[in-house]
């Protein structure tokens, strides 16, 4: 039992770390999704949602993050490392993730609309695969899914004022 809650506490720990990098993204008008691999409990690569500002569809967090990571370790290989990541992976990350090898994945939040680590299907335990990763849910789940939440709320009133704003301008004065 204690072991479990000691684990626990490392886990909220680097989520926290995540949700660091998260709020880099939100700053930056981006979808607030923030990771950090693990290894030997250091922080060995950071990342944060940079789509829109890289203009790269790969510039996701968690492919940021294995790609500091792998040069970190010097190799392609994460065995043996963590990803903390405040929302479920897409199938490109989780494809990435399978690839690199990553001994675990712990996340914050679920995508019902897009997850690919239980939500639509998990590629992170496919036994075709001849690679899976551990998988944890729910880790701070609540603080990850208020901030999604919270950021696509602010989106939404910035598109109707800027809706608004366009419509008005549109209209001819008598």
């Amino acid at each position: 039992m204690e072991e479990q809650t000691e684990a626990r506490k490392k886990d909220e720990k680097y989520m926290k770390e995540a949700i660091r990098q998260a709020k880099k993204a939100y700053a930056l008008g981006e979808v607030p999704i923030g990771c950090v691999i693990v290894y030997q409990d250091k922080i060995i690569g950071r990342g944060y949602n940079r789509r829109t500002i890289d203009k790269n569809t790969l510039a996701h967090a968690e492919m940021i993050a294995i790609r500091k990571a792998s040069k970190r370790m010097n190799d392609w290989r994460l065995e043996g490392c963590t990803m903390y990541v405040t929302l479920e992976p897409c199938q490109m990350c989780a494809g990435a993730i399978v690839q690199s090898r990553l001994t675990r994945v712990v996340v914050g939040c679920m995508n019902p609309k897009a997850g690919c680590a239980g939500s639509i299907l998990n590629l992170l335990q496919m036994k075709e695969f001849n690679h899976q990763a551990e998988l944890q849910t729910g880790i701070l789940g609540e603080e990850c899914s208020q901030m999604m939440k919270a950021f696509f709320k602010e989106l939404r009133e910035k598109k109707k004022i800027v809706h608004c704003a366009s419509s008005a301008d549109s209209q001819t004065l008598p």
